[in-house]
């Protein structure tokens, strides 16, 4: 009995020591396992945060760049439409110009056509005058000498210097011709004579008198030239 106790103790004791070892090389391993996961978790984590800290960079940089191309976009799309507004005010100035030069010329065209009508309009009423200044002169070449002084002659007269006067106003003025040389743009020779007064070429009577109106002649003086 004895034995059997004492052999029961040596093997309650060896298998008591057997099992602390094994429970603490458990506790060692658990221990250890524990902390390699800590420290993996927590490599995990640092490289999480890592990860997130450069994603949060690049992503900064990317939104950088964007609203730099958009800035420069728009930039570019603001100077394309200034230039069109200037082209388009160019061609507006352009046409404008155009039209005032058109109008200038219209305007100077229409004067210059009312001026010719009025001219064409004052030169018909003094041909239509001058047979009145003839039929005048024509009177007074037969008025005797004694009757220069007769009422009737005095205001005839007085009449005719008024119209003169007012032709002259109206820029109207008598062509010279006896005694000058024969000029085709003044003068319209109706017949030849043979003049010891003057010589060849010059103008020895004038048979009806010429009138100029503004430097233009209204009638040409009918002339006789001497030959």
């Amino acid at each position: 009995m004895a034995k059997n106790k004492d052999l029961t103790e040596e093997i309650t004791g060896d298998g008591m020591a057997g099992a602390e070892e094994t429970v603490t090389e458990e506790v060692q391993e658990e221990t250890v396992e524990g902390a390699e996961a800590d420290t993996a978790e927590k490599t995990e984590d640092g490289a999480t945060e890592t990860d997130s800290a450069e994603a949060a960079e690049d992503a900064g940089k990317a939104g950088g760049k964007s609203g730099w191309t958009e800035k420069r976009a728009s930039k570019k799309q603001a100077k394309q439409k200034e230039e069109a507004y200037k082209e388009q005010i160019a061609q507006l100035e352009d046409k404008v110009m155009r039209q005032m030069a058109e109008f200038e010329n219209f305007r100077k065209r229409t004067e210059k056509e009312k001026q010719a009508m009025f001219e064409t309009g004052a030169k018909s009423i003094i041909e239509k005058m001058l047979p009145v200044v003839d039929n005048f002169e024509r009177g007074f070449a037969t008025v005797d000498p004694a009757d220069e002084d007769d009422a009737f002659v005095d205001g005839m007269r007085k009449v005719y210097k008024q119209l003169m006067a007012e032709l002259e106003k109206l820029e109207v003025k008598p062509i010279e011709a006896v005694g000058k040389e024969f000029d085709p743009n003044l003068h319209n020779a109706v017949m030849q004579t043979e003049s010891d007064e003057y010589e060849s070429g010059i103008v020895a009577q004038e048979l009806l008198k010429g009138y100029t109106y503004r430097d233009t002649v209204v009638r040409y003086s009918m002339v006789s030239v001497t030959i």
